[in-house]
């Protein structure tokens, strides 16, 4: 069984809106099991538990939100430990060119430093979902096709 956690911060219930999204479609592979957590729930033990880490945050200056960044500071209790896993990652804006790709990058980042191995996209949005507030139906798609691509990866490297 693959197991993929998503993970996201969400205060307007945008973000939220988006992790709902990604693990449907995670769930549309065969074989996972999808577990969705609200940052101030998730532990290094959540995170050791999955073979694919989906990671949401709100864009707060062009980086990951205070909660998220948290999160991964607690981890370097478990550095080493995640690599090999799989991740992506997606945010959610105010407004068009306030930072999506850079807060984007930062989760990446995060989880590069861990070693993991990042899924991204060659058809668009390549560095993961980003809308700019609510998710319309566009957006809910692509969220939906970040978890189908995490959690297939997650499958073919577990097989």
């Amino acid at each position: 069984m693959a197991k993929i956690l998503v993970v996201y911060d969400s205060k307007t219930g945008n973000t939220e809106k988006m992790a709902f999204a990604v693990a449907e479609g995670a769930k549309q592979v065969k074989g996972t099991d999808v577990t969705v957590k609200k940052v101030n729930e998730t532990s290094n033990e959540d995170l050791l538990n999955a073979d694919g880490i989906i990671v949401g945050s709100p864009t707060y200056y062009g980086q990951m939100s205070g909660k998220i960044k948290k999160l991964f500071d607690k981890s370097v209790k478990i550095h080493g430990k995640l690599e090999g896993r799989v991740g992506g990652a997606f945010t959610s804006s105010g407004v068009i060119a306030s930072g999506a790709e850079t807060t984007l990058l930062s989760i990446l980042q995060a989880m590069l430093i861990h070693g993991m191995i990042v899924q991204g996209s060659a058809r668009t949005e390549h560095y993961g979902p980003a809308s700019v507030g609510s998710p319309k139906d566009k957006d809910v798609r692509i969220c939906e096709a970040l978890g189908r691509r995490v959690a297939s990866l997650v499958a073919k490297l577990k097989a």
